[in-house]
């Protein structure tokens, strides 16, 4: 990956970095690592206990839960600008500085900072390919303990393109986009609860499924072919208008990332996702496929 955007090291999908990579830039001043681990409420774990314990070197840890919109009933929205803005220059994130972010179990929540970012401007930034681990893996270096971040100037430029509400999702739905939803086909079929409480099982009417768990393999996307047919046998047209959605918007980012990896389009995340729409009774609930 170069300052003009382009990878490295031969990984294999263009928003991608591999290990060898970021092994020989830990200590370029313009790179910045973020630990994007963040785990579903039903697991019991704690991710920034995880992080202190061990990390990449010079990570940072962004914690989705903590760096959001704090007003909202719904779990990690996104929060204004001028609060992200804040939260990025604690982290050391400035103006024009590239980002590599990784998670613990390869390809999970680091999709969706790395949405989160790309959403409020950030141009340069990139998953690590297999995430940590594939660091582990390799046998590289980690440290433990909190991260040593100087504050720099960040301005945060949201992008409303890169994200979808209730009102962008009834429209889609009542037009031409596809939406598209991550979750287990159990759930989207509504014959397995959800997993938080008080909302509906089921699916949007109109929506298609493809769980995310379909187009990720040990922790990373797979290839860019079998990511175009994945999508297509799901009933997807990669021609037409596309919106993710899933639980919470998390797993929702990794469609996002991989129909611009597979099929260089952008798709929106519905940032509110289930967590909205399977919670208010204005909003129609299908069933089956």
């Amino acid at each position: 990956m170069t300052k003009g955007g382009q990878t490295g090291a031969h990984a294999e999908h263009a928003h991608f970095v591999t290990t060898d990579w970021l092994a020989a830039h830990l200590s370029a001043p313009d790179l910045l690592i973020v630990d994007a681990t963040w785990h579903l409420p039903t697991l019991g774990r704690d991710a920034r206990a995880e992080y202190l314990e061990a990390h990449i070197p010079g990570a940072v840890h962004f914690d989705i839960d903590a760096i959001s919109d704090r007003t909202s009933d719904l779990p990690h929205m996104l929060p204004d600008p001028v609060a992200f803005s804040s939260a990025m220059r604690k982290l050391g994130l400035g103006d024009g500085m590239r980002v590599v972010v990784y998670d613990s179990y390869g390809l999970f929540s680091a999709a969706r900072v790395w949405w989160t970012l790309r959403a409020f401007g950030v141009r340069d930034v990139y998953v690590l390919e297999g995430g940590l681990p594939a660091w582990r893996a390799a046998g590289l270096e980690l440290e433990d303990g909190p991260p040593a971040a100087r504050p720099r100037h960040f301005t945060a430029r949201l992008d409303h393109g890169a994200v979808a509400s209730l009102e962008d999702i009834r429209a889609a739905l009542a037009g031409d986009a596809q939406v598209v939803d991550a979750r287990a086909a159990d759930r989207f079929r509504g014959e397995a609860p959800e997993p938080r409480p008080g909302l509906k099982s089921g699916h949007m009417p109109g929506a298609l499924n493809l769980p995310w768990t379909d187009i990720v393999a040990n922790g990373r996307l797979k290839p860019a072919k079998e990511l175009v047919g994945t999508f297509e046998r799901a009933g997807v047209d990669l021609s037409k208008p596309i919106v993710t959605t899933c639980g919470s918007g998390v797993s929702a980012a990794i469609l996002s990332l991989a129909l611009e990896t597979a099929a260089r389009r952008a798709a929106p995340v519905y940032d509110g996702s289930w967590a909205e729409w399977g919670g208010r009774p204005d909003c129609p609930v299908a069933f089956g496929k």
